[in-house]
């Protein structure tokens, strides 16, 4: 291990992602959802890869519209037991907030509400922009269009990654 939490004090799971990247799983590749979150750690993250020989060649950033996120996150609704999930308008239950194979109720998470999801987007953009520019200056940076089918998403990340 090199220590790299200690450089690093912007998120305190920093070793995990450390003893992953070192583990017989990731010896063909990983990827990373979520993080790194803000430029600081993009640059701490591409200076421990570099040491190690594996930069990052891939950065994917998926663009869909701010109301249509908070419409998808907002209507989601889970079967806490089994992980099932539903949504208010793409995949609504049978009967509301009921499981559809148990009669159980569904639950929604608490920050999934518009009010806290808009500050979380705004905090996103915040951070996020600087990301996305430090990475197309790199030439690894992929946008891909979320607001477009599953499938067409699907095969438009797959293009990138066979290239």
């Amino acid at each position: 291990s090199s220590g790299i939490n200690a450089e690093w004090p912007l998120w305190p799971g920093i070793e995990i992602i450390e003893a992953n990247l070192q583990s017989d799983a990731c010896k063909l590749g990983f990827m990373l959802d979520g993080f790194p979150r803000n430029l600081v750690q993009a640059q701490k993250l591409d200076e421990y890869l570099e040491g190690q020989d594996e930069p990052l060649n891939n950065v994917v950033e998926f663009k869909v519209k701010d109301e249509i996120l908070v419409e998808r996150i907002a209507g989601r609704m889970i079967h806490q037991s089994s992980g099932r999930t539903y949504h208010e308008v793409f995949a609504p239950p049978k009967v509301p907030m009921t499981d559809d194979v148990t009669g159980e109720p569904l639950m929604k998470r608490p920050d999934d509400n518009p009010t806290i999801l808009k500050r979380r987007l705004d905090i996103y953009h915040e951070q996020t922009a600087p990301l996305i520019k430090f990475y197309k200056e790199k030439g690894i940076l992929r946008s891909i269009d979320a607001m477009q089918s599953p499938e067409k998403v699907f095969d438009e990340i797959s293009g990138h990654f066979k290239k």
